[in-house]
């Protein structure tokens, strides 16, 4: 299986062999009415002009392009892989990112190094953006840490569970920032379904109200778990901005130089004072929400066959090809960096420490309290009827 291949990871049964064919979604196939949006590479890998944004990715050199294009197979590859190690117990969850590479790469690359990322649970690729080794991110899924990194190490926030509420995180960064006069900029992500949690909205006023220097990154892969985007909003996502008094803009999720353009003139905006900007990705999931959800029962096959053509590696593969950008040896090359890359993640994970079993009693008042010991003794009693069994 090639590396930038999603046909390889169909789903096993089609839409027709399930009993509840009838309670999925009806909707049209993506290719029937296509939305209005920001692109500079068309899914066929050809350029697009575009007089408001070119501007923005006028310095990528050819070196630059396949920086894109090896963050995205290597993000894509880490990710399959833990994919592969849920499936096999090593994690106890996993929320894939396949198929969103490019509004993540685009986004994440746009950055400076003093600007600050709040992310969701699936922004493995603004993460790997950020230098955020990517077996760090495994630590929470397999149940041995809260995050496994500093925070402020790489300005890159630890995941956040809670759906939406790293809007409001971030929303109170941003006004922290401005008032101290700095110049950087803040960015959180949350997807479509977040788009409708009081978190979101209560950022949005917020953000307007005070200026704040930070950019709504939603990634609209057109599935909150199995609620399709049109069952909750009337409106495309990113004109919700307008109420609030904000611009927002609707970019190809799955164009990396369209996402790295848009990301880049939002954050300059937010950096230069003119406040918030909401950028709607609009992008697709490939895979299960997370790896105990069977898209097969509310979406078509027909449907991902669609997005599939839209696969944003290949998009950015064929520019890079037809433009004679690649070297000798580079997709080679690549591949035997993705394959080691597999390895480290099989290695790191199968060798995790085990957690701190009474960790979760540490913390929970600042000085103490009678019955968190009271439970900490009952605990510890409860893990010693273990051994007393096994020396039996």
């Amino acid at each position: 299986m090639t590396v930038e291949s999603t046909a390889a990871r169909k789903p096993r049964r089609s839409a027709g062999t399930k009993s509840t064919a009838g309670k999925r979604s009806t909707r049209t196939s993506p290719g029937a009415t296509e939305p209005e949006l920001v692109q500079l590479l068309t899914p066929e890998g050809k350029r697009v002009k575009n007089a408001a944004y070119d501007k923005y990715v006028a310095d990528l050199t050819p070196e630059a392009l396949r920086g894109l294009y090896r963050d995205m197979v290597l993000t894509r590859r880490f990710d399959a892989e833990a994919t592969t190690l849920q499936r096999q117990g090593e994690l106890g969850l996993w929320a894939s990112l396949l198929g969103q590479e490019a509004a993540q790469i685009g986004s994440g690359r746009a950055l400076r190094d003093d600007d600050y990322v709040f992310p969701t649970y699936r922004e493995h690729g603004v993460a790997w953006c950020r230098g955020v080794d990517p077996t760090n991110l495994l630590g929470m899924f397999r149940g041995v840490n809260n995050g496994g990194w500093d925070p402020n190490t790489n300005n890159f926030h630890l995941y956040t569970i809670v759906i939406g509420s790293q809007a409001l995180h971030a929303t109170g960064y941003a006004m922290g920032i401005a008032k101290d006069g700095a110049d950087s900029a803040v960015i959180a992500y949350f997807g479509d379904g977040a788009s409708s949690q009081g978190d979101v909205a209560e950022s949005f006023t917020f953000s307007a109200v005070y200026n704040a220097p930070v950019v709504f990154f939603c990634q609209n892969n057109q599935w909150a778990i199995s609620e399709p985007t049109e069952k909750q909003t009337r409106v495309p996502l990113y004109q919700r901005a307008q109420g609030y008094g904000f611009p927002g803009v609707r970019v190809d999720g799955n164009d990396v130089l369209a996402t790295l353009a848009v990301t880049k003139w939002a954050l300059e905006r937010a950096r230069e004072g003119e406040g918030p900007t909401l950028v709607e990705a609009y992008t697709y999931r490939m895979g299960a929400h997370t790896t105990n959800d069977d898209p097969t029962r509310y979406r078509h096959d027909d449907e991902r066959a669609a997005w599939e053509a839209k696969d944003p590696i290949l998009r950015l593969r064929r520019y890079l090809e037809s433009s004679n950008h690649t070297e000798e040896g580079f997709f080679t090359e690549l591949e035997a960096e993705s394959e080691a890359l597999g390895r480290r993640v099989r290695e790191v994970i199968r060798t995790m420490p085990d957690p701190d079993r009474f960790a979760l009693f540490e913390h929970v008042y600042a000085d103490g309290h009678a019955l968190v010991d009271e439970e900490r003794a009952q605990f510890a009693a409860y893990q010693a009827s273990f051994s007393d069994v096994e020396g039996v």
